[in-house]
């Protein structure tokens, strides 16, 4: 049971940050597109970005190890 329990709590706690990082790349090729001299700005925030949204994939994960094993 905990093993659901905790697949599910990954599961749904992956889909905001991957949809996160979708939009976030996406929006940052847009504007890089529409403005090329400022790539190095744009890609230094979307880096720093997508790394905060990838710290809430890590938090589900967090969770999902202590419904397993706690």
């Amino acid at each position: 049971m905990e093993s659901l329990a905790a697949g599910i709590a990954m599961g749904a706690g992956a889909i905001g940050p991957g949809i996160g990082i979708g939009l976030l790349a996406g929006k940052a090729l847009e504007a890089i597109g529409r403005n090329p001299e400022a790539a190095p700005k744009i890609q230094t925030v979307m880096i720093l970005a997508i790394a905060f949204t990838e710290a809430i994939a890590i938090y589900a994960l967090v969770v999902a190890l202590i419904i397993k094993f706690v």
